[in-house]
């Protein structure tokens, strides 16, 4: 039986100034004569708070309370005075110590009145605006009050109410309904709300800490509530089973260090009971012995108890808690799971516990899985692996696969997982699971990157047995043995992982956690230099490829930092303290290398590869001060070393780097810019010589010895005119004279034309119009700048006809790249710089220039067959690098739009290979000027409706140059597509598309004269791909455009030959219009009808004439009235 037990009016708390606590509760604990307030009104209850809020201003004056300490604390402070639990919780840290002491006064005093304040707290800490209620549960036999512990919904009131027994309490906690939906304290966003969580979990700590040694183990505090809480995380209501899920698993874990005290306790008392045993037997106590023996045995007791309430947690909460709906609660199940393992090891650190922990790594939140992994990580550093290898083996493929998680930093934590079960289970990964983990420093995400990279030094590395010293040998020698060490092990694994193309990658992911082998720029060149002690410890010559591109890699690295390309959003904003160590490692790679590159460069003179790595690392000198010997030395090495090699990419590097060492806020510019001038000039007065040397009356007749000498000076001249400006040697002059050889007499070589000559000129037009309007522009200075264009542009036209397809291709190129540069030139001219430099592409340019792209990208794919594979993907870049190229003199508007069209018609032909350029093509064209853009694709589309009826007039078979009636619709079935979901932004496009199609199909047609349909209605069958993309009120505009021309007697003609206009009226009726007209069943019919006969003509090889042929056999059955 129940019965009522008279306890004090609890205090209602009061709103708390510091913030808004209007969603704590009103907890009240009343008797059985009490509980009818449940069916009072809102007003009722309104009374008996302020009742109960009176009689708690009256009861704390007058006693020394649970929390009499606290408040007055608070007050001496000058803080806002706190009246309950939850407000001094709420408060800090400072009063919780007090607090807890003074409500275990009070306990010791009065424990029903302070567990009841103590279970008014958890459920205020929920966020529960409602009340409880408690009874005294005293019957033996609880059947029927047991049946009665339910959670539902109370109608007569509209409130939710929860009946429960925590022993000895019958519990009845009742809250609005809109609680679900609302907040509570611990998801509460703020700073505020975040520190409460934290001293909410330390307030159930302290409690336990400050109670191990007095009430804890008196059976009725914990018992209560570990009941309480059971019951309360098992709870509908979210903010219940949350906060109580985290007030339990806090108790779980305070109660572990109550169970390690007493270990401790036990192990202190064995050891004393051990000592006073081994003494001699006239010197032992035996009442002593049997003190230590009870206080054991005592302990141990205290122990076993202490395990059978976190038994009773672990199970009544956790088991039910650990795969809860909410994210938030399966993960504090897993952080404080691994935990108890940390701690308790005795007890958590089994099979049976760390299951849970491998199924969760599966869960499907990413935060749950962090935990999990966390979680792992201490156990594996902490203990042995004898605990853990049954747990290993069953997830070990988990945690790796777990390094390709979604989420970057579970993958990151997974990456520091497999770390620290490598260093400490040293056989659980076999070397092929270490291989495949460490290609990850080939990653684009840099932090899993860098762990990675961290991994992978520590693994192979820093190994101890690479560093163990030869026998004999000096300091220098032990370095340089380290060094190379390493160096190979490195070689070993970048060869094994086949990505030989990402050094770079390499270096950064290595770079924080092996910066002192990477910046150790002394130790690697030492293994490039002739070392007389180490001969048989020389490097092969893949070896040395991999140390120079190291090298390079770990100089550009620490001359820029990351993030790489394809590492970082952007570039990162290095704050003082890593500006300075840039700073500091530019100026040691500096005075390093401006000694030993010139020895370096000697060495490998003849290895162009190499010597174009070498030839960067000046790019990246960074001092105030220049070393003059060592800089002549190095000026001397750059300056034979161009002169011996032809090589593009070697020329473009030292052209780079002459450009770093000139620039006029060089240390060593005084030094460079004479020594480049001298270099420049002697090309130049090779090139004139060499060519005048080898014409004879105007032709060009030198031996093969000359041609590759003024071949080679002329790329040289031109990879160094693309990195800085030679316009003061006059090499425009230079160039045009070896053009107008070629084009007026021919025989120069086709090389010396296509690679070089053409682009030598291009380059030097391009400096000029780049410079062109730095000052003020006369206009005898624009004049003779536009003839120069001018006269550029028409060699380059002459040339796109010439016999050789490179020539051709690199005219083409160069009329490209200048037409856009001068029309870029002209869209930031500034008006105050004087006369612009207008010029215009002539029609026949134009022309030309349509010609040609569709001549040369748009190639049947037959006369390829006969190339490989790399040939013809080879071939596809450079047709698409054409085709690009063209698109862009259409986007900077130096061609009109309606140039575009033959670009679009092969939109759907050559999808595969030039989709993406042509659809990005017709986007830009759009954004441009959508009614031009619009009346472009007009234009396309009408051009090969008229080329296949012309072609199908005259009775000849579809060739392959002209397209099909069924592609026709497709393409344009695409280009509706292109228009997008925005109907209101092209809904000007697209009526002028309709009026444009009308008045082609109409164009002549006269209503009462004409019996027979126009020439060209099956154009209407592809007009009608646009419908669908109209606004109703522009489809009604469009119909009623169309009865203009068509007449109301020709829109209701059933004739075959009227088809197509059926299907295009159709496709504009739309379903609301024909359903009031009271003949949807008929247009649908008929739509079906036209459709199946439409759909079998389109799928026949024979085109239009076969779907005019059909036409003729096609009978409606029914008329359609609109």
């Amino acid at each position: 039986m129940c019965t009522d037990k008279q306890l004090p009016v609890h205090p209602v708390f009061r709103e708390n100034s510091v913030v808004d606590v209007s969603s704590c509760a009103s907890v009240h604990h009343v008797t059985s004569e009490r509980n009818e307030n449940r069916q009072k009104t809102v007003r009722g209850k309104r009374k008996a708070r302020e009742c109960s809020e009176n009689a708690k201003r009256k009861h704390s004056k007058s006693s020394n309370g649970s929390l009499g300490r606290a408040e007055n604390e608070q007050l001496k402070n000058g803080d806002v005075e706190a009246v309950t639990l939850f407000e001094v919780v709420s408060m800090g840290r400072s009063a919780m110590q007090a607090v807890v002491d003074d409500w275990i006064d009070a306990y010791t005093g009065d424990r029903d009145t302070a567990l009841l304040d103590l279970i008014s707290f958890f459920i205020q800490c929920s966020g529960c605006k409602g009340m409880v209620t408690a009874e005294m549960f005293q019957s033996k036999k609880g059947t029927d009050v047991m049946s009665k512990m339910v959670e539902d919904l109370d109608e007569d009131t509209g409130l939710q109410y929860k009946k429960f027994l925590a022993f000895p309490w019958i519990l009845t906690v009742t809250w609005p309904l809109d609680m679900d939906s609302g907040e509570y304290p611990l998801i509460m966003s703020g700073l505020y709300w975040k520190r409460f969580r934290s001293h909410f979990c330390e307030f159930v700590s302290v409690l336990v800490a400050q109670c191990q040694n007095c009430v804890i183990f008196d059976g009725y505090l914990l018992n209560t509530l570990i009941s309480l809480l059971t019951e309360l995380s098992d709870s509908r209501v979210r903010a219940f089973r949350h906060t109580c899920t985290l007030a339990a698993v806090k108790l779980l874990s305070a109660l572990v260090n109550v169970a390690l005290n007493l270990s401790v306790s036990v192990d202190n008392s064995q050891r004393l009971y051990e000592v006073e045993l081994a003494k001699m037997a006239s010197k032992r106590a035996s009442p002593r012995l049997d003190r230590i023996q009870r206080k054991i045995s005592e302990i141990q007791e205290r122990k076993f108890e202490i395990e059978n309430m976190m038994d009773a947690i672990f199970k009544g909460v956790f088991l039910k808690r650990y795969r809860d709906v909410i994210p938030e609660i399966r993960a504090i199940c897993m952080e404080e799971l691994t935990m108890w393992m940390k701690l308790y090891s005795s007890v958590f650190l089994n099979d049976s516990y760390l299951k849970y922990v491998g199924w969760m790594m599966h869960d499907k939140q990413p935060d749950v899985r962090l935990k999990c992994v966390l979680g792992l990580q201490g156990l594996y550093q902490d203990q042995s692996c004898s605990k853990t290898d049954l747990f290993t083996i069953r997830f070990k493929e988990r945690m790796i696969s777990m390094t390709l998680d979604k989420d970057h930093e579970v993958a990151i934590q997974a990456m520091r997982l497999l770390m620290v079960i490598s260093q400490s289970c040293e056989d659980v990964l076999s070397p092929d699971e270490h291989k495949n983990i460490f290609q990850f420093v080939y990653c684009s995400h840099r932090p899993l990157a860098t762990t990675a990279g961290e991994f992978l030094y520590n693994r192979l590395l820093s190994n101890p047995e690479l560093s163990r010293p030869r026998d004999g040998a000096s300091e220098q020698e032990r370095d340089r043995e380290l060094v190379l060490a390493r160096v190979r092990a490195l070689i070993h694994f970048h060869t094994e992982s086949e990505l030989h193309q990402h050094m770079l990658y390499l270096v950064d992911s290595l770079w924080d956690s092996a910066g002192a082998l990477l910046k150790d720029w002394n130790g690697l060149t030492s293994l490039l230099l002739p070392h007389t002690s180490c001969q048989d410890q020389a490097l092969s010559s893949a070896e040395e490829a991999f140390v120079i591109e190291l090298l390079l890699a770990s100089v550009k690295q620490a001359a820029e930092g990351p993030p790489l390309s394809g590492r970082g959003a952007g570039k990162k904003v290095i704050n003082t303290k890593e500006k300075k160590l840039q700073i500091d490692d530019c100026t040691k790679l500096t005075e390093h290398f401006i000694k030993v590159l010139p020895e370096l460069l000697s060495k490998y003179s003849e290895d162009a590869e190499k010597l174009t790595s070498f030839l960067k690392i000046p790019q990246y000198f960074q001092t105030d001060t220049c070393d003059h010997e060592n800089s002549q030395a190095l000026l001397a090495e750059l300056e034979a070393a161009v002169d011996r090699h032809t090589d593009a990419g070697l020329l473009e590097t030292a052209a780079h780097s002459y450009q770093s060492l000139c620039a006029q806020d060089s240390p060593w510019h005084s030094m460079a810019q004479p020594s480049f001038d001298r270099l420049i000039q002697r090309w130049t007065d090779t090139l004139g010589t060499r060519f005048g040397e080898s014409q004879s009356d105007g032709c060009f007749t030198a031996n093969e010895d000359s041609t590759l000498e003024i071949l080679s000076t002329l790329k040289k001249l031109n990879a160094f005119n693309i990195a800085q400006e030679l316009s003061k040697w006059s090499l425009y002059e230079l160039g045009t004279r070896l053009l107008d050889v070629e084009i007026k007499h021919g025989g120069l070589p086709m090389e010396v034309v296509t690679v070089e000559a053409l682009r030598f000129m291009c380059n030097c037009i391009l400096w000029k119009l780049n410079t062109f309007g730095e000052g003020v522009t006369s206009r005898e200075s624009a004049l003779q700048q536009r003839n120069q264009l001018r006269a550029f542009c028409e060699k380059c036209h002459r040339c796109l006809s010439h016999a050789e397809q490179l020539v051709r291709e690199q005219a083409f190129m160069c009329l490209s790249d200048v037409l856009i540069a001068h029309n870029y030139q002209l869209q930031m001219w500034d008006s105050s710089a004087g006369t612009p430099l207008l010029y215009t592409p002539d029609p026949k340019l134009q022309k030309a220039l349509l010609s040609f792209i569709v001549e040369h990208v748009f190639t049947s794919p037959e006369q390829d067959t006969h190339n490989s594979k790399d040939g013809r993907l080879e071939d596809l870049h450079r047709r698409r690098n054409l085709l690009a190229a063209y698109c862009k003199l259409i986007v900077h508007s130096v061609l009109e739009m309606s140039m575009a069209a033959e670009v679009f018609k092969q939109y759907v032909k050559y999808y595969n290979d030039f989709g993406d350029i042509i659809k990005e093509t017709l986007n830009r064209t759009r954004q441009m000027d959508k009614m031009e853009s619009a009346r472009t694709l007009v234009q396309c589309l009408q051009q090969l409706y008229l080329r296949l009826k012309q072609e199908q007039d005259r009775g000849n078979t579809c060739s392959s140059r002209v397209q099909t009636y069924s592609s026709i619709k497709e393409l344009a079935r695409r280009f509706s597509l292109t228009f997008g979901w925005d109907q209101i932004k092209s809904r000007e496009s697209l009526a002028m598309i309709h009026r444009d199609g009308i008045e082609f199909v109409f164009k002549g047609f006269v209503q009462q004269s004409e019996k027979h349909s126009p020439p060209y209605i099956s154009y209407l069958t592809i007009l009608s791909e646009f419908s669908s993309k109209l606004l109703k009120p522009d489809k009604k505009t469009i119909y009623s455009y169309l009865q203009k021309f068509a007449g109301e007697q020709v829109i209701n003609n059933r004739e075959e030959s009227w088809m197509p206009l059926i299907y295009y009226r159709a496709s504009l009726m739309g379903t609301d219009t024909i359903a009031r007209s009271g003949s949807h069943a008929r247009v649908g019919a008929d739509r079906k009808m036209y459709r199946s006969f439409l759909n079998s003509a389109l799928r026949s090889s024979t085109g239009l004439a076969q779907l005019n042929k059909q036409l003729r056999y096609v009978q409606c059955k029914k008329e359609i009235n609109v």
